[in-house]
């Protein structure tokens, strides 16, 4: 699914950039990035669970530790400063808190799902759910359905982490 993400991001570039919701745009812009990184820690790397190696086809997981979300927390609030900042001072963004609030959860959410971090998907569930409310307020109503189907599909993908795949060696962070 990571050829099918880089390739949706890249629509949604050119989709956000049109809506002035600049942070998510660059928020797509990052997805391509990471989605490139994302596909090669996932294809290239051995995995590992309990001493042994296991199939790439397996969901191999990780938790993130309290000393994580302590860092990620930090690092949610300079992201979230950052973006803000530069959106309210340097755009036309009719949504620039929530953009920024969105991008700065999106960016760390694919981050630890390119590190297998199971909690990734409680991120996405608070940022589609911020996403859907935006995408109202803009009426990009197909936009806002797409949003909804996705966090039908993060708490599906929470679901299916946890009871089939595997917690791997270890915890981030």
């Amino acid at each position: 699914m990571w050829v099918v993400g880089i390739l949706s991001s890249l629509v949604y570039v050119y989709v956000f950039f049109l809506a002035k919701v600049y942070a998510t745009m660059g928020l797509n812009l990052y997805n391509v990035c990471i989605g490139i990184y994302g596909l090669w820690q996932w294809s290239l790397k051995k995995q590992r669970a309990n001493g042994q190696t296991v199939s790439r086809h397996v969901i191999l997981y990780k938790h993130l530790t309290w000393r994580g979300v302590g860092v990620l927390s930090s690092v949610l609030v300079l992201i979230y400063a950052f973006i803000f900042y530069g959106l309210s001072h340097y755009t036309d963004s009719p949504v620039p808190v929530w953009d920024s609030v969105v991008t700065t959860i999106g960016i760390v959410a694919t981050w630890m799902l390119a590190r297998r971090i199971i909690e990734h998907w409680i991120c996405w569930i608070v940022a589609d759910l911020l996403s859907i409310y935006i995408y109202y307020r803009l009426a990009l109503y197909p936009t806002l359905f797409l949003y909804f189907c996705y966090t039908v599909l993060a708490f599906a993908g929470y679901y299916v982490w946890k009871t089939k795949g595997i917690k791997g060696d270890g915890n981030v962070l």
